[in-house]
């Protein structure tokens, strides 16, 4: 979860309503968080 650091609020919270849709569908946690972080990097230019 290091990887939400430096988000700012929305952004967090953003990424907590992505897992809690990503859960509601059946999707492990631990596989939404990853799902989720790698959205991000993707999104914030990161490899």
């Amino acid at each position: 979860m290091s990887e939400l650091l430096g988000l700012t609020h929305e952004e967090q919270q953003q990424a907590v309503e992505r897992i809690q849709e990503l859960t509601s569908e059946g999707m492990a946690m631990a596989e939404a968080i990853q799902i989720v972080v790698k959205e991000l990097k993707q999104s914030k230019g990161q490899p």
